[in-house]
């Protein structure tokens, strides 16, 4: 017989795996080399970067100011290190400890430990894809770093700390601007990021005031990345990186991105194309055509690309916006033929005037009417009037219908033997890496939800930890659908179907309940199925620990 008070029982569920690629790319170890440990701490920067990690991808609300509860049913030991206790992991302690990492420069650890890691896990940075988005927060934001004391101890494997900045960076400023969340009402930060075409992973992360502009500082993200980076990537972005100042600035850069329609050249180009210049591609649904020109006095290649999905959306806009247009061209029509001028000069400038406004009609026929009234002293007093048909215009319809569905993507790499059209629409397709990124970042069961910290300090800290997280979460994913693929297995979806592409969450799931239970000094994991074993598997070794498959 076993007495229960001998027997203690904790979860892990799934962050035994986050636990494990969180030691395969050594993080805990690059973060203490890089902040060094206080004397007698009871738990090291790292290991506190770790269980914000595992927090983070425990996917609960629980807001920091819980976090030493979230660890109270969590095998905080086993998962985190020897004698790290939940009470250890207080407010004070994560306060501190992001303080550090602000100083230190969250842009470059990030880069650092990202980069390490795609390393590790033979991530491709053959292409890099570029973007923003907007994180709205609540309440007001005041700068109040405290001063913090480094004691790093000198290695042979001191990371290359002298990339790093010497003197205090300066905080974003939390505040309005154009919001990707449509919350205008309130104030926020953006997050500029940069993931690998293989596995979205990401690589670069950097936090920026709310109100800054994308255009005026991608051109500068795009070769600081590539400087460090010292592999001659492919920068993908959208329409932003594509302005005249950003192009010269990356003369030395191989770059593709989205030719604003702003652009007169651009506008001119789509709505003139013939269709029988588009020849069809590998990707059903698009076709494209592909010119030489000059932008900026830069040689570049022009890729129209005509989706066919998108054209058929264009076209019924463009329909509901003509109908739209002409009920409004009746209206004040109707309006003009009611008033009465001076004489039949006037009118037929008002008419003039007033078409002018119309985008998609113009004047048919028109019509002054002289109209003869007595005034009080019983004289003959003359007023015009004027009446006109409305027709459509028709050039400017189709115009808009030979452009629909039509967009330009550009690039710098003028021989199609380095990256062909096809190539150039697969790469551009891929921009969605960071889209899924920013969609990973802002769900609800996500703890960005809970940014409430009151210094733009710790909310740039928190962002770089978020950041961690996701790069935790894709390499993970990235592992497991390779692994799959490789091995020509399959496992079963949420829908009981098989699958080598399944998502992390789902593999989560399949994680849920597994405990830690300890009594007469042994440990034993609880639940575990053949299924969970050979999924498991699929993961480095270190996963492999946490679950007592290996020692």
């Amino acid at each position: 017989m076993i007495n229960a008070e001998e027997i203690e029982i904790q979860n892990i569920d799934h962050l035994g795996i986050v636990a494990g690629i969180i030691d395969a790319i050594g993080l805990v170890e690059t973060i203490n080399e890089l902040i060094g440990e206080e004397k007698g701490e009871k738990v090291s920067a790292g290991h506190v970067v770790k269980a914000m990690i595992l927090n983070g991808l425990g996917f609960v609300s629980k807001p920091l100011y819980m976090f030493p509860k979230y660890f109270e049913t969590i095998a905080c030991e086993h998962l985190i290190g020897a004698g790290v206790k939940p009470e250890y992991l207080n407010d004070d302690k994560l306060g501190r400890v992001m303080d550090k990492l602000f100083i230190k420069g969250l842009d470059t650890i990030f880069f650092l430990i990202a980069l390490k890691a795609a390393q590790k896990f033979g991530v491709s940075l053959s292409s890099s894809h570029l973007d923003s988005s907007s994180m709205h927060v609540h309440g007001e934001y005041k700068s109040s770093l405290p001063e913090v004391i480094f004691e790093n101890k000198q290695t042979e494997n001191t990371l290359e700390s002298e990339k790093l900045a010497v003197n205090s960076p300066k905080e974003i400023t939390i505040t309005y601007g154009y919001s990707r969340d449509h919350r205008p009402d309130l104030k926020q930060f953006i997050i500029e990021l940069i993931c690998s075409g293989d596995g979205d992973i990401p690589i670069f992360l950097k936090l920026a005031s709310g109100n800054q502009a994308d255009s005026l500082c991608f051109g500068k993200i795009a070769v600081e990345y590539q400087k460090q980076l010292e592999v001659n990537s492919l920068m993908v972005a959208d329409s932003a990186l594509y302005t005249e100042s950003n192009l010269k600035l990356m003369s030395d850069l191989r770059w593709l991105c989205r030719v604003p329609l702003t652009i007169k050249a651009a506008q001119l180009l789509i709505s003139t194309l013939p269709e029988t210049e588009f020849i069809d591609t590998k990707f059903p649904g698009y076709r494209w055509a592909a010119k030489t020109v000059k932008y900026a006095g830069i040689e570049q290649r022009w890729l129209v690309v005509q989706s066919q999905e998108r054209r058929e959306s264009d076209l019924h806009r463009l329909s509901q916006k003509i109908t739209k247009a002409e009920s409004k061209a009746l209206l004040e029509l109707k309006k003009l033929s009611q008033e009465k001028f001076a004489c039949e000069a006037d009118a037929i400038k008002a008419l003039s005037k007033l078409s002018k406004q119309f985008k998609y009609h113009q004047i048919q026929s028109n019509k002054v009417i002289e109209i003869k009234s007595k005034n009080p002293d019983n004289q003959v007093g003359l007023s015009y009037q004027i009446t006109a048909t409305l027709s459509q215009n028709e050039s400017k319809i189709n115009t808009e219908v030979l452009s629909a569905g039509r967009f330009i993507i550009a690039t710098n790499v003028l021989e199609p033997s380095q990256l062909s059209n096809d190539s150039m629409l697969s790469e551009y397709k891929a921009q969605q890496s960071c889209e899924r990124g920013f969609a990973f970042l802002k769900d609800p069961l996500f703890f960005a939800n809970s940014i409430f910290l009151k210094s733009p300090e710790r909310i740039e800290a928190l962002g770089m930890i978020m950041g961690l997280c996701l790069l935790v979460y894709t390499l993970a994913q990235r592992q497991i659908r390779f692994a799959l693929k490789e091995s020509k297995s399959t496992i079963k979806n949420q829908l009981g179907k098989a699958t080598d592409h399944p998502t992390l969450r789902w593999i989560f799931q399949r994680f849920q309940c597994i405990h830690l239970v300890e009594f007469n000094n042994e440990k034993h994991i609880s639940n575990w199925t053949q299924e969970r074993d050979f999924i498991l598997r699929l993961f480095p070794e270190t996963c492999l620990v946490y679950y007592q498959l290996v020692t």
